[in-house]
């Protein structure tokens, strides 16, 4: 017992930690099967599992206006639960047990959810315990809400309080004995093995052998043919509301049976315990599918957020390469700080004759050096916004495609974050300032820049910026020189001047390759407004094994028990 019991909690842990949060066709079944068997395992299997020694409990179960109330009166010859004159009732369920078999009832052993009382009480969540001499020691009989009530509360606490049933006393009349609502019941009853008899009431004396016959096809129908069957006929009822004594006598003498019978009733429990332990596994193989319909769809939708946002990636890696970046504002500031066009082409075949010059050039124009570092802060921040609006319509709209997805959108997601711009400009002035501080380490010991100071390193670091915005490092091609009219061949030479051709390749190399990585962390950040809503799935590893598996344990040691004499 103890390797069952082991393995069952190791299968309410397993069920507890998986969720089916994505719209998806299996996930609100999932749900509802997954919170069934989590009830089922801590209202009945987990308690019975651990005291099969403990008294039966008979839940007496059926359609509304069936009689359960009056039967279960009538059985322990007592008004121990009231009867509900107006429908539907909310008042709470009823269990009554022999007086030397009520602690174990008091004590939240089976059904640990409901609070115990001993009156009567219109809260649905609470469980009225009652003591009857009537009712034999061993048994106890549960009056339950009716299974089709139009209270939903009523209908899951019926199906709560049958899955907790021992054997299941199902009460139907002769004229709602075909009704649908109780039949999907009685077939969940039988898959699940629980032990179950049945109770034809109010049936017209001249009908009642038409009706039975009828009943009983449908019960082999179902697979139930070997269920007991007790057929009641319409009778008046006496003045304590209870059945005539010739009327309720056969089932008194079967319970009476029963409770004078330990090896009967331990056979009732644990065939009910073995069918409810081998339901088990087809159950969660479900839970199972549908976790990983889960996970698989999270990747899906995960898959479109970072198609969208690689695509980003690439364009900022393409406007890096491309030259576009060095037209318009960027531009012109470079002329200015460097001086005109003609002033580059000059340096082009005078590098030796202007080092002095273009040092003194690069460290006495503070104001330009501004301009440019501001124009170059506006071209890359520009760039980071475009990206980032483009490749969030692009998620959204992928999402918006998908029902799960879209399930998790909301207007925000349409455009880049509120917050882009102000992120966007603090990671340039980072990069730019990692830039200068790059420069500065690189250049300490030459003389040229040492000479110039703070401006010489700022006007350095500017050229290895406007370096970045090519994809060539220096290597001279028609495009190239077609950009800003000469403008790449004189960054070129005002590095080259300074810190020499190899050093300068990679200068222009590690910059880009510090911005990329910046820009890479901001788009991740923007990716993960999207990823962030299915991460409750993500998080959970293989939930679709750790469920099969902890099933597997179950089913293994229900096998190894025996608890009806076979390993089936």
């Amino acid at each position: 017992m103890g390797r069952l019991a082991t393995a069952l909690s190791r299968l309410r842990a397993a069920l507890g930690t998986v969720s089916y949060p994505l719209v998806l066709p299996s996930a609100e079944e999932a749900k509802r099967v997954g919170s069934a068997l989590l009830a089922q395992l801590d209202d009945y299997l987990i308690p019975r599992l651990a005291r099969l020694d403990a008294p039966m409990l008979v839940v007496v179960g059926g359609s509304t206006g069936a009689g359960k109330s009056t039967l279960v009166n009538s059985l322990v010859q007592e008004p121990v639960t009231t009867a509900g004159v107006l429908r539907p009732t909310t008042r709470s369920p009823v269990l009554v047990a022999h007086p030397e078999n009520l602690g174990w009832f008091e004590q939240p052993h089976l059904l640990p959810g409901l609070i115990r009382t001993v009156k009567s009480s219109n809260d649905p969540n609470s469980l009225q315990v009652v003591g009857a001499r009537g009712i034999g020691p061993g048994l106890a009989l549960l009056d339950a809400p009716d299974v089709d009530s139009v209270v939903d509360h009523n209908r899951k606490l019926a199906a709560q309080l049958l899955a907790a049933a021992d054997l299941w006393l199902f009460v139907t009349t002769a004229a709602r004995y075909a009704d649908a609502v109780p039949w999907e019941l009685l077939k969940t009853a039988r898959l699940r093995g629980t032990v179950i008899a049945l109770v034809l009431d109010r049936v017209p004396l001249d009908a009642a052998a038409e009706i039975a016959a009828h009943l009983g096809e449908m019960l082999t129908e179902h697979d139930l043919g070997n269920a007991p069957l007790f057929v009641l006929p319409e009778s008046e009822l006496d003045s304590r509301g209870l059945l005539p004594a010739p009327v309720i006598q056969p089932i008194q003498q079967w319970f009476a049976q029963l409770s004078a019978d330990p090896a009967a009733r331990d056979a009732v429990v644990r065939q009910t315990l073995n069918g409810a332990l081998a339901a088990l596994a087809p159950a969660v193989e479900g839970l199972a599918e549908a976790a990983e319909d889960q996970t698989s769809t999270a990747q899906a939708l995960d898959e479109r957020v970072s198609t969208a946002y690689q695509t980003a990636k690439r364009t900022v890696r393409d406007g890096l390469q491309d030259g576009r970046l060095l037209r318009g504002e960027v531009l012109a500031r470079w002329q200015a700080f460097v001086g005109t066009g003609e002033f580059a082409r000059s340096l082009e075949s005078r590098v030796g004759q202007l080092r002095d010059k273009l040092v003194a050039a690069v460290t006495g124009r503070p104001a330009a050096s501004r301009s440019l570092q501001v124009a170059l802060e506006s071209q890359l921040v520009t760039l980071m916004r475009g990206v980032a609006t483009d490749a969030a319509e692009q998620a959204y709209a992928s999402w918006h495609a998908h029902p799960a997805g879209d399930a998790l959108l909301d207007d925000d997601l349409r455009i880049a974050s509120a917050s882009l711009p102000e992120r966007a400009d603090r990671m340039v002035r980072e990069w730019q300032l990692w830039v200068l501080d790059l420069v500065r380490r690189e250049t300490g010991d030459k003389r040229a820049v040492a000479r110039g100071a703070a401006f010489a390193v700022n006007g350095a670091g500017l050229a290895v910026m406007i370096a970045v915005f090519t994809a060539t490092a220096f290597i001279p091609t028609g495009l190239e020189v077609a950009v800003g009219a000469g403008t790449t061949v004189a960054a070129q030479k005002v590095l080259e001047a300074v810190f020499g051709d190899q050093a300068i390749r990679s200068l222009a190399t590690r910059a880009r390759t510090q911005l990329i990585a910046q820009f890479d962390e901001l788009l991740d950040t923007e990716a993960a407004r999207f990823t962030d809503r299915t991460a409750a799935v993500r998080r959970e590893a293989e939930p679709g094994t750790l469920l099969r598996h902890a099933a597997a344990e179950v089913e293994s040691a229900r096998k190894d028990i025996a608890l009806t004499g076979s390993g089936s």
